[in-house]
């Protein structure tokens, strides 16, 4: 078995983390970047470093999910490492994850956690948000909806989030950048969730709820206003993809 590493990083106007997200890249065999037609210097970035960079259509995509396959498919090693362009990988993740290539036994995926940040906080309210970035190349599928995790072939096991050394850190958005993320990731839900229920009660439930979770149960008021932040926006973007299927079918029954 092949004992390389391909990163492949989605991109679409990343320069702001870019460099720094390159750098701690560094050391794997290849980085791959899928640009979808950039208008800043992501590319220009990616060359500095020497990556492969291949080119997906932007067209009216509002996330990178539906480049995702297509960015897997042009990495060249057997495995492959999935991080998003704010994401940055620790160098005992790297290490560890060549180590455990070697072994006999490796799974065909590994959900590694991921630390967040918000406003430059660590939200250990959200720890550790496993997320499936570490698979073999042939054989995974990636659906195109945003929050989705890749369907892989074989066995896949969690990095056990005692391991703290080895989460990916998602580095801090801007309270501007997180409102239109929120915007467009909750529009790409109302094509993954059109069956969905929505009623009054059940949007003021469950976005009550969502809130109650993350302020309270998880804790999110010790963090103070950047906890309630986080609550804030939880809630608000399950109450924005509720409403936009709402609207969506009734925009339909118009039609």
């Amino acid at each position: 078995m092949e004992n390389k590493i391909s990163v492949v990083i989605n991109t679409y106007n990343a320069q702001r983390f870019l460099e720094r997200v390159l750098q701690s890249a560094s050391g794997f065999d290849e980085i791959v970047i899928c640009d979808m037609e950039s208008t800043d210097n992501t590319v220009e970035i990616a060359q500095k470093y020497n990556c492969k960079i291949v080119t997906f259509p932007k067209k009216d995509y509002v996330s990178a999910e539906p480049a995702r396959n297509f960015a897997i498919q042009s990495a060249s090693s057997y495995w492959v490492l999935v991080v998003d362009a704010d994401e940055i990988i620790t160098e005992d993740l790297r290490n560890y994850l060549y180590e455990r290539i070697k072994e006999e036994d490796c799974p065909a995926g590994l959900y590694i956690p991921r630390k967040n940040y918000i406003m430059n906080k660590f939200l250990k309210n959200s720890y550790p948000d496993p997320q499936l970035r570490f698979f073999k190349r042939d054989g995974s599928d990636w659906p195109p909806f945003v929050h989705t995790f890749p369907k892989v072939d074989g066995r896949v096991e969690k990095i056990p989030p005692e391991r703290k050394e080895l989460a990916l850190i998602h580095l801090s958005d801007t309270i501007f950048d997180q409102l239109n993320k929120m915007n467009m990731y909750s529009e790409n839900e109302v094509v993954k969730r059109k069956d969905m229920k929505v009623t009054l009660l059940r949007i003021f439930a469950k976005c009550t709820m969502r809130f109650f979770k993350n302020f309270i149960l998880k804790g999110g008021f010790r963090l103070g206003i950047t906890g309630l932040v986080q609550a804030v926006n939880s809630s608000n973007y399950k109450f924005y993809t509720m409403v936009k299927v709402w609207e969506s079918r009734n925009k339909e029954k118009e039609d």
